[in-house]
């Protein structure tokens, strides 16, 4: 059990505001659809994977139970995001502002794909986290990319599999879904892993800054125990 208060630390206020502003950047931005060659993503891929970045760094220098709870302040943020875009939707537009269609089309809240996309954040997250601290534990420390990669293999194949599935299954062909689902997944692996050398830079230094490299032998890996 880690019992060492956040408050000690030099960054992790930082880190953890700068993961939750990432989650709530890839919520609105992914209602835009871009092409990408022949390809048809969403504008929270250009983003989003930093998530995962910002998940081994927590996972890797504070450890799981910090990184836990890192990812539930995200969820909640993001449920809040999501309730208070709805309502305000829901308000009668002032007759001198013409733009309730735009809003709609923009921000307006569609509860499938948005319950999806915060599941499948959940899910991916701690399924990362875990794997993550897991690898460092039986890697001895050693081989940082092994975890850092390994662990985005999983948390975005849950991720991906979870909110395409739920978003779009029987709205659009099977084939086409797999597609979607494949290109996307192998698209975020390849970010991740390109970004591999950036995470040990920012892994390396937060470890001498914060006099902190956190090894999860005892740690109690339930999701739902903030505590």
């Amino acid at each position: 059990m880690d019992n060492i208060n956040s408050a000690n630390f030099k960054y992790f206020d930082i880190i953890t505001g700068l993961f939750v502003a990432i989650l709530i950047i890839s919520e609105i931005t992914a209602a835009k659809l871009f092409r990408l060659g022949s390809l048809t993503l969403p504008g929270a891929f250009i983003i989003f994977p930093i998530s995962y970045i910002f998940g081994d760094v927590l996972t890797e220098v504070y450890g799981y139970q910090k990184s836990r709870r890192v990812i539930w302040t995200g969820f909640a943020s993001l449920l809040l995001l999501s309730i208070i875009l709805w309502i305000v939707q829901l308000l009668p537009p002032a007759a001198s502002w013409p733009n309730q269609q735009a809003y709609d089309v923009i921000l307006g809240i569609v509860p499938r794909i948005t319950g999806a996309s915060i599941i499948g954040y959940w899910a991916g997250e701690f399924a990362n986290s875990y794997i993550l601290a897991k690898l460092k534990l039986a890697t001895k420390g050693r081989l940082l990319w092994t975890r850092t990669i390994g662990s985005t293999v999983v948390g975005q194949a849950v991720d991906t599999v979870i909110f395409l599935s739920a978003a779009y299954y029987g709205t659009i062909p099977n084939p086409v879904l797999l597609s979607i689902i494949a290109s996307l997944y192998l698209f975020k692996v390849a970010y991740e892993t390109i970004a591999t050398p950036l995470t040990y830079l920012v892994v390396n230094y937060l470890k001498k800054a914060e006099g902190r490299d956190t090894y999860d032998y005892h740690t109690n890996f339930n999701p739902f125990r903030l505590n």
